[in-house]
């Protein structure tokens, strides 16, 4: 079997100079008695490297998109979920180097898998240097971003309903906790978005937020505001197709005060 070290170097696609810079990466601070010997120093120089690598994708791929909108799809594109998504395609978490508390104990954290491709690009900025970490970066968030700028949401369906209404009928969504399961640290919620007297399918979700933009996307479909493609993605429907559709009813039986649409 191919040694982590040599596994990680295929993966980064670069032969490090100095290795244990790339163990370090690999270190989580739970197999580590010194915090500084961990690799969340790594981790932080590589977020940085990260995010200014998709910056200036979307900057060059998007010239007339303002800023909003490019800080919107950077912001899901170096997000932690994509982050471990990545790291568990490229078969990062097998190479990580944990504590005896976390071995075997099933999937690892999202956020654990994050760091870790982002320390891992932290050492490849130290080794070898800017290009390297973005001919590394290019080909794995390209995808990314043009599906967040295809969608026009950017997975935050709360601000899209949000605006969608306030521009129709000059009213916001309300959001009504329906139901909660599961014990204190691992509860799931049940939520449903409400306009004015139109109630819409409720969604379960790991948090109240997450739960919320659930609903509020169940609320864009019935809408017609927001399609599924062949493929999947959600993506925002043209204007005529949206126009197409009934108009919420407008007037408002027992409003309730709107959570803010989630940054």
């Amino acid at each position: 079997m191919d040694h982590p070290l040599d596994r990680a170097e295929s993966v980064l696609g670069h032969r490090f100079a100095d290795r244990q810079l790339l163990a370090q990466a690999l270190t989580h601070s739970s197999n580590s008695d010194d915090g500084l010997a961990s690799n969340e120093r790594l981790e932080f120089l590589g977020d940085a490297v990260l995010g200014i690598v998709v910056c200036a994708m979307i900057f060059r791929r998007f010239p007339a998109l303002r800023e909003g909108d490019m800080t919107k799809i950077k912001s899901l594109a170096v997000s932690r979920d994509t982050c471990a998504h990545i790291a568990r395609d490229l078969g990062i978490e097998p190479l990580l180097i944990l504590g005896k508390g976390m071995q075997g104990n099933g999937a690892l954290p999202a956020s654990l898998s994050a760091c870790a491709l982002e320390s891992l690009i932290g050492a490849l900025f130290l080794d070898a240097g800017f290009d390297q970490c973005e001919a590394f970066i290019r080909p794995l968030l390209e995808p990314v971003i043009e599906r967040a700028a295809a969608g026009g949401h950017q997975q935050n369906f709360k601000s899209v309903l949000q605006q969608f209404l306030q521009r129709r009928l000059g009213h916001s969504p309300s959001y009504r906790v329906l139901d909660e399961q599961g014990p204190d640290h691992s509860k799931c919620f049940k939520v449903r978005a409400e306009i004015g007297p139109r109630h819409f399918e409720p969604c379960w979700g790991p948090t109240k937020k997450r739960a919320e933009q659930e609903a509020a996307l169940a609320a864009l479909k019935e809408l017609g505001v927001i399609r599924q493609s062949e493929s999947g993605e959600l993506l925002l429907a043209e204007p005529d197709e949206v126009h197409q559709q009934p108009t919420p009813e407008p007037e408002l039986a027992d409003p309730q005060p709107s959570d803010p649409a989630d940054a």
